[in-house]
């Protein structure tokens, strides 16, 4: 089967069931693994925001939507030459990915007849059965069927490590300028990892707050996970939020590797965060991973 993958998370998926040689397309995003994006063709495209300050992002991503522009660019010409037969993508964000009514559409223009699959998890749970759909799709039922039970399996290690611990209030923050709490999965890899996650939408969107509201929620840990930023990045930007909230411990994760992409890696976020809330009693964390700011 030839696959065209319009989504990091979605790529990530494909190659932890081992159908990467079935791969023909992904964007410029998919960087895990990091082959990804050279062995492959880069269908879709999209701003180089890494020379601009979180703030300055923010407004460019409001600006582009509220002009009604994209913030991702399909090629459909190089996508109708790869004839694909499965196209996975999303309608979840579109500030994180192209939307896959764009994929649709292109498809439709270019006489293709692959089929497009949208995976829009809300939730921990709807993650893993989304790799269950990828296994579906791609005749892979088997190897996502093992998959998902060595994740569940570690999801059950980490649970029978810090119960009866107490569960600490946890404030995700996924932006720092402004900044947002946290959403959809991310609340869940809180609770699984030992934690009460505060000022969360659960299953929701990552919604914009204030530093006041934070504070008032009384977090006694703070974890700074920037959506689109891995550690060095969230551990700058930590600064800025150890110095807004005083007196509480912060600290930074790999955002993008382990916490905002729902993918397979979402497991490493889960027993990533425990090792911060419950020291004592979780796994080693591989560096790189996770630092204490303050």
């Amino acid at each position: 089967m030839r696959v065209v993958s319009l989504l990091p998370s979605a790529t990530e998926i494909v190659y932890a069931l081992g159908l990467g040689d079935q791969l023909v397309a992904v964007t410029f995003e998919c960087d895990e693994p990091a082959s990804a994006r050279r062995d492959k063709t880069v269908v879709v495209g999209g701003p180089d925001t890494s020379a601009m300050a979180p703030a300055e992002i923010d407004a460019y991503v409001r600006e582009q939507l509220a002009a009604g522009k994209d913030l991702y660019t399909l090629d459909a010409g190089a996508l109708a030459a790869l004839s694909p037969e499965l196209i996975l993508t999303q309608d979840l964000c579109r500030v994180c990915a192209l939307p896959a009514g764009h994929a649709a559409e292109a498809l439709d223009y270019l006489g293709c007849t692959a089929e497009v699959v949208t995976l829009d998890p809300h939730s921990l749970d709807e993650v893993l059965e989304s790799i269950s759909i990828v296994g579906q799709r791609t005749g892979a039922v088997q190897q996502a069927r093992l998959l998902v039970r060595s994740l569940r399996q570690r999801l059950a290690d980490v649970s029978d490590r810090v119960a009866g611990r107490r569960r600490l209030a946890v404030a995700m923050i996924e932006w720092v300028d402004p900044p947002f709490n946290a959403g959809h999965w991310v609340p869940d890899l809180v609770a699984a990892a030992g934690g009460r996650p505060v000022t969360a939408c659960p299953g929701g969107r990552s919604s914009q707050t204030s530093w006041d509201e934070i504070a008032a929620a009384q977090p006694e840990v703070v974890v700074v996970a920037p959506c689109g930023f891995s550690l060095d990045a969230a551990a700058a930007q930590a600064e800025t939020v150890a110095a807004q909230l005083p007196g509480i411990p912060v600290w930074a994760i790999d955002a993008n590797g382990i916490v905002v992409r729902p993918g397979p890696r979402l497991v490493d976020g889960v027993e990533a965060l425990a090792a911060i809330l419950h020291p004592g009693c979780a796994a080693a964390v591989p560096a790189g991973r996770i630092c204490r700011i303050s």
